[in-house]
């Protein structure tokens, strides 16, 4: 049985209201006969400070209470270890939780506290950079960059950076390198894959596995104007496959290059770094431990 629980609360992830969720968490856990304990993060440090924290406190689970940058620090604190993660999320995308199946509401997440599975997935070291989800270059690494360092959080806001970056935005070209073949060519966005969907749930990697040691670049060839609406319906519908502007390289560990450059903007579960080039990509099979619903 699940007893004593942390939860590691971004006060700014999304748009919601979290002024009363340590209250709420804490009845709701007390009531059942849980302990509750609390992590606020900080923007400084909070990868370290929380694997301090976890070497003098002992849990049976912890819950990242935020979104995708939340959920990622957790799950970079837990991998390698016994400790499973949960998920309330509170975010503008939310993207590992959709993709695992867990409720979105926070009393039905909530309830994984007694009622769950553990499952552990495969995680991605991106450069030196922990991944759990999903991570990219490109235009979709550039709308998260403008949106991270806006005022205005929630979907309205990223669609509306898109649509202002993608009139002027100019392809880079790739090289990319994986253990079963070799990509050149330039590419409208790049995304290393361990899972199927963004937040905004457009489906980047349909019928992937986060569990099967392996992991996915997919590539947005340069398209013209005229097939930007098709591409993007073909996204919201599980068909990433049928355009002759995208392709899909699987593999166990990539090195991807923007020959001439050496710097890229990259995100990483909903975080734009700026990386040294050439960028290496690996596989930790099954290194994360998750709180699921049975059915997932």
């Amino acid at each position: 049985m699940l007893r004593h629980l942390l939860f590691v609360l971004n006060p700014i992830s999304g748009d919601i209201d979290k002024s009363s969720l340590e209250d709420e968490v804490a009845l709701f856990c007390s009531e059942r006969g849980r302990e509750a304990k609390f992590y606020h993060t900080t923007g400084e440090d909070d990868l370290e400070k929380l694997q301090q924290h976890l070497q003098h406190h002992r849990y049976d689970a912890v819950f990242a209470a935020g979104g995708d940058g939340t959920v990622s620090l957790v799950a970079a604190a837990l991998a390698g270890t016994q400790v499973p993660l949960g998920i309330l999320p509170l975010g503008s995308g939310n993207g590992l939780s959709k993709d695992l199946g867990i409720p979105q509401e926070q009393a039905e997440a909530l309830h994984l506290l007694w009622d769950h599975h553990i499952r552990a997935i495969d995680t991605l070291r991106v450069g030196t950079t922990f991944c759990a989800h999903l991570a990219d270059l490109g235009f979709n690494a550039l709308v998260v960059e403008r949106f991270c360092s806006g005022d205005t959080r929630g979907p309205g806001a990223y669609v509306r950076i898109a649509l202002q970056e993608y009139l002027n935005y100019e392809p880079a070209t790739y090289r990319i390198v994986t253990d079963r073949e070799t990509f050149e060519g330039p590419a409208f966005m790049v995304t290393v894959a361990n899972a199927n969907t963004f937040g905004s749930n457009v489906v980047i990697n349909p019928d992937s596995q986060l569990d099967d040691g392996e992991f996915e670049i997919c590539l947005i060839e340069p398209f013209p104007g005229t097939a930007a609406l098709g591409i993007l319906y073909q996204l919201y519908t599980e068909n990433f496959d049928e355009s002759v502007y995208t392709k899909r390289l699987r593999c166990r560990r990539a090195t991807l290059e923007v020959p001439g450059q050496k710097e890229a903007l990259v995100q990483v579960d909903g975080e734009p770094l700026q990386m040294t080039l050439p960028v290496e990509v690996t596989i930790q099979p099954r290194s994360l431990r998750m709180l699921l619903p049975r059915q997932s």
